[in-house]
């Protein structure tokens, strides 16, 4: 863990160091970069295109992951995986493309096709999180005389947290990058700078965009792969410190 954090700070600070470089001194010509309100702005504005979409999925996908898991709904479980699963094949291009006709242009129709998108994984996970879970465990507490809800509070859930979270931190940092991608819908967020860039040739304009939303996505995966690590019961940090 210790070597991967170095490694994402060193990341993380050369990417926002080379943004900098690039907004004061990357000028050419009659072409600017962008000033640096403008990357607060469209940073800020990537940061709640995230924010709001990867919410609504954590508590949509969350919820509808555990709930078909429950018995009498277990047979949902295969098959919403497999659409889970074919579902993240799709391109985020053709994903944001095909939600425009329906709701237009502009930020709602960029933070529901990012919703759908973030759904998928953390769907996936929380079905797969439960159902991994080892009979012979909720058979064991079942004979101890453990209720239905604490066995779901005590033993379902804690173990299967830390397969959640990282459904939850596999589908932010494809969240992060299909903000950018959204920006082709007038969604904004950081993907407006590349977008802007690609349009005159710029290269230091593309690279403000792309170097920012590289470094929020390596951010919020060392913030996450922290949160896994202290949600991970004690005893299966154990198991994978042996094998």
């Amino acid at each position: 863990m210790t070597g991967k954090r170095i490694m994402s700070f060193v990341l993380i600070t050369l990417m926002v160091g080379f943004t900098l470089y690039f907004t004061f001194y990357g000028a050419q010509g009659w072409y600017s970069p962008a000033s640096g309100r403008d990357m607060l702005l469209r940073t800020w504005e990537h940061i709640k295109l995230v924010g709001i979409a990867e919410l609504l999925a954590i508590g949509v996908g969350i919820s509808g992951g555990l709930l078909i898991t429950r018995p009498g709904l277990e047979f949902l479980a295969t098959p919403v995986t497999t659409i889970a699963n074919v579902g993240l094949a799709i391109p985020p291009l053709a994903l944001v493309a095909g939600v425009s006709p329906f709701f237009g242009i502009g930020p709602r129709p960029g933070i529901i096709a990012l919703f759908i998108y973030s759904l998928l994984p953390v769907l996936r996970n929380a079905t797969v999180g439960i159902e991994d879970i080892d009979k012979s465990v909720i058979e064991s507490a079942r004979g101890m005389g453990m209720s239905k809800l604490q066995i779901f509070t005590k033993i379902e859930l804690p173990l299967a947290l830390p397969v959640i979270v990282a459904g939850i931190r596999t589908s932010t940092i494809l969240c992060v990058g299909t903000a950018a991608i959204a920006a082709l819908i007038n969604a904004g967020g950081l993907g407006q700078i590349i977008m802007r860039g690609q349009s005159v040739n710029f290269v230091p304009l593309m690279l403000q965009g792309a170097l920012l939303t590289a470094a929020l996505a390596v951010t919020l995966d060392l913030f996450l792969s922290e949160m896994e690590h202290v949600l991970t019961p004690r005893g299966l940090k154990l198991n994978k410190e042996t094998e």
